[in-house]
């Protein structure tokens, strides 16, 4: 099967369609309509089977955290997503495979009305690129440069589900209540990238940042770009129940510090807009936890538990 027919025989038909298009699969190029007053956020993500996710992973779980991962980076901006393309490495034509695949992706799709503008696929080793693309309304893109000494700092969701998870899969620990296992495997094989959180963000936060590499790492950029410091109150870390009730709370902490994989937003918040948080997640249906503060020390990072120095020597995820 050439790479015409792939794309044509899978992605094609199952693709929503958007009125910004105007030129989708098919031809060269994509042609695209960016609406009066938004700027194009653009970001681009590579997941490698045995890097980003493990071989015998379900196609329709892949296909899901490749858009997810990428929808998350839009998120964590306060972009609103659009359209996205493909670049799918693959050992071989596998027509079972690319059909869950396919599915996957235009699930995702359909629920966050991104349409599928452009692919490309070829024999290699088994990878998936995709090239996400959103709109912000001009000067209100999230970034990680304008924290400040003094703002607090917020979570949302859980962290370290998705590290506890993949350790499940790769047979590294047993999680013996089924219910536990299956929502943390749930966590790192289908995150949930939030949209509507980083749009409500967009004049509330100072800094944002999503969580793919680890607490510990991601908050690093936040401190270097906005050349701040920061203290984290570990004993203020959002922990679900299932990853108390399977591990040790030490271990929890650990992962939740440094695992990655989670895609919540760590976002950083000034005392003049703290008042608006509590609504504006309110209508999100996110909860989001304070962990800590921002100082003057530029680029230290200090994690404290019960007022007491934490020490603590992972890093997080690191690509080289």
């Amino acid at each position: 099967m050439k790479e015409f027919n792939v794309i044509e025989d899978f992605f094609k038909a199952k693709s929503i369609q958007r009125k910004d298009v105007i030129i989708g699969i098919g031809d060269d190029g994509a042609v695209t309509h960016i609406p009066q007053g938004q700027a194009l956020v653009t970001t681009t993500d590579t997941l490698i089977s045995g890097v980003h996710f493990l071989p015998d992973t379900p196609a329709h779980a892949i296909a899901q955290k490749a858009m997810a991962v990428n929808l998350s980076d839009l998120a964590a901006m306060g972009a609103e997503p659009a359209w996205i393309s493909l670049s799918l490495s693959m050992p071989e034509v596998d027509e079972t495979w690319l059909e869950a695949f396919s599915n996957g992706l235009q699930q995702h799709s359909k629920y966050y009305s991104v349409q599928l503008i452009g692919g490309d696929t070829v024999k290699g080793p088994l990878a998936i690129t995709i090239t996400a693309q959103g709109f912000v309304p001009f000067d209100q893109a999230l970034t990680r440069s304008k924290a400040k000494p003094g703002d607090s700092l917020y979570v949302t969701g859980t962290l370290g589900d998705a590290g506890l998870g993949l350790h499940i899969a790769q047979k590294k620990c047993v999680v013996s209540n089924p219910l536990n296992q299956a929502f943390l495997l749930n966590r790192l094989n289908y995150p949930t990238p939030r949209l509507l959180v980083g749009n409500s963000l967009r004049r509330i936060a100072s800094a944002c940042i999503d969580i793919s590499d680890g607490l510990i790492a991601d908050i690093k950029h936040i401190l270097n770009a906005s050349q701040c410091g920061a203290t984290i109150h570990v004993d203020k870390l959002p922990l679900s129940p299932a990853l108390k009730e399977s591990v040790t709370y030490s271990q929890a902490i650990s992962y939740a510090l440094s695992a990655g994989d989670d895609y919540e937003l760590l976002f950083t918040v000034s005392e003049e807009q703290k008042g608006h948080l509590e609504t504006t997640l309110a209508n999100a249906n996110v909860h989001a936890t304070y962990i800590g503060q921002l100082n003057g020390s530029a680029g230290k990072l200090q994690l404290r538990q019960a007022d007491k120095p934490y020490e603590y020597s992972a890093k997080g995820y690191e690509h080289f």
